[in-house]
């Protein structure tokens, strides 16, 4: 039996802004890609190719804001909502193979310095703060919506970090001639960029195993759904997130079998989801409960633990 009081389930939002974002981005990286050539700045290379990958990520990120405003099916239950969490974990994975890459190319660096044209690597970084600057305040108000935002927000936010360290590093270039300060720029983007790319991935890899949301503590949504009058035992429980601010919970319930004789099976269910709605952190905004006579427990297939 399912009791469910809200029925929207919307996906991933923002394509407008992920549009421009993505414009934004792609012309930064071509406009670095050529800087870095010119320049032989290494920071530049790597900020340049942290813009490529953000392209991607984009790209995958615009799909799916598009995909999950598709209606449900028969096949698709869920919709495409949950390709949000696929985008999110696809960036996140290339973003940390792109900070491997980076930081093996910085250390090289430091046995074979280049010469590097710091003036016009300076010109580069500028253009491109400014351009992630503009990403940052379009993403802004939106970045809350979706672990797909959230990614995009992420990615812009490193870009715009990237390009500080890339004028930083031609400031001291230019000023002091010491050529290290491009690898070592190098370096602190790369350690920008990994550990918020690893969070992102377990995020969005929680997600998709269907891990338990954060707040939501099943013995004690278990130990609550047993205060409920009628209510004899609570099993095969599964609470996941389906994607952003859409959290399910599935539950076995075992009540009293007068309940089955006096009716009262409907005010039992507006009562578990009363209780999953009113205390706990997590708004749980789609529970599905099936009601059980002691006796059914017997004929089920699983042992469940919980």
């Amino acid at each position: 039996m399912s009791h469910d009081h809200s029925h929207s389930h919307a996906g991933a939002a923002g394509v407008r802004p992920l549009a421009i974002v993505l414009t934004l981005t792609a012309t930064v990286f071509a406009a670095e890609l050529v800087g870095a050539w010119w320049t032989s700045s290494l920071a530049l290379a790597a900020d340049a190719g942290h813009m490529f990958v953000d392209s991607m990520g984009l790209v995958i990120a615009l799909a799916a804001a598009v995909l999950s405003r598709r209606p449900r099916s028969d096949k698709y239950t869920w919709g495409f909502v949950r390709v949000e969490a696929v985008s999110a974990a696809f960036q996140a994975g290339i973003l940390m193979v792109v900070c491997v890459w980076v930081a093996y190319e910085a250390i090289t660096r430091f046995f074979e310095p280049a010469h590097v044209l710091a003036p016009q690597m300076a010109v580069f970084g500028v253009v491109g703060l400014l351009a992630n600057v503009v990403g940052l305040a379009i993403l802004l108000s939106h970045r809350d919506q979706s672990l797909n935002l959230q990614a995009a927000f992420l990615e812009v936010l490193n870009d715009a970090l990237g390009s500080i360290a890339v004028l930083v590093a031609a400031g001291v270039i230019y000023w002091t001639g010491w050529a290290a300060a491009d690898p070592i720029a190098s370096l602190i983007i790369a350690c920008l960029m990994g550990p918020r790319a690893a969070r992102m991935f377990v995020r969005a890899v929680n997600v998709l195993l269907e891990k338990t949301p954060e707040g939501l503590d099943l013995q004690q949504v278990r130990e609550h759904m047993m205060r409920i009058e009628h209510v004899i035992d609570v099993h095969d429980m599964h609470g996941s997130t389906v994607s952003t601010g859409l959290v399910a919970l599935t539950a076995h319930v075992t009540v009293d079998p007068r309940c089955y004789r006096d009716g009262c099976g409907p005010d039992v269910l507006h009562k578990l989801q009363d209780c999953l709605a009113e205390h706990f952190p997590v708004a749980v905004e789609h529970c599905t409960f099936q009601l059980d006579t002691p006796t059914h427990r017997d004929h089920e297939t699983l042992t469940h633990h919980t």
